[in-house]
């Protein structure tokens, strides 16, 4: 492996990490900030499906505010590889969910852990994988454009949640 890649997966493990502990201190931050809505756009403030997936995005976009500027003169694809990672991530956590509860007919927070977790390693690998092929920037383009729509989605969707079980708690 040559001297840039192993950059670029360290880069990934880091994201990995910051994604797990971030992401689990953002499941909190919405009542220890006295559930102010400004931290709630960030934070999850139920316990619906919805309001889990901002974890893994919004530490993801946290920390790509660190990692873009160490990377961005090594890749043309780093926004369309972490559009990428988190809509697989996101993805895997929902099917997997719905899946176990449907079989077991309860929620588990050990499995609700593990689908982060497993998430989270999808995302890594995903977003290393795409880095270090440097598609063309205008797919990274498109990346870009992606994370921005889920970021307002996300948003928009904590404060306006359609009537739909992915937006209610389980």
């Amino acid at each position: 492996m040559n001297i840039l890649r192993k950059k670029i997966l360290k880069w990934q493990i880091f994201s990995m990490l910051w994604i797990l502990v971030i992401g689990s201190l953002l499941h909190f931050t919405y009542e220890w900030s006295g559930k102010s809505p400004i931290v709630g756009a960030f934070s999850a403030v139920n316990e619906s499906v919805w309001e889990h997936l901002k974890l893994g995005y919004w530490s993801m976009i946290f920390f790509c505010l660190i990692e873009y500027p160490a990377l961005k003169e090594y890749t043309r694809s780093y926004f369309f590889a972490k559009a990428v990672g988190i809509i697989s991530m996101n993805t895997f956590i929902v099917i997997f969910f719905y899946l176990y509860t449907a079989l077991t007919g309860k929620n588990s927070l050990f499995f609700d852990i593990l689908l982060y977790i497993i998430g989270t390693v999808i995302y890594g690998i995903l977003s290393y994988n795409i880095i270090i092929k440097n598609f063309d920037r205008k797919i990274d383009k498109i990346g870009f454009v992606l994370l921005l729509i889920f970021g307002v989605a996300f948003i928009l969707f904590t404060y306006y949640p359609p009537n739909l079980p992915l937006f209610k708690a389980p």
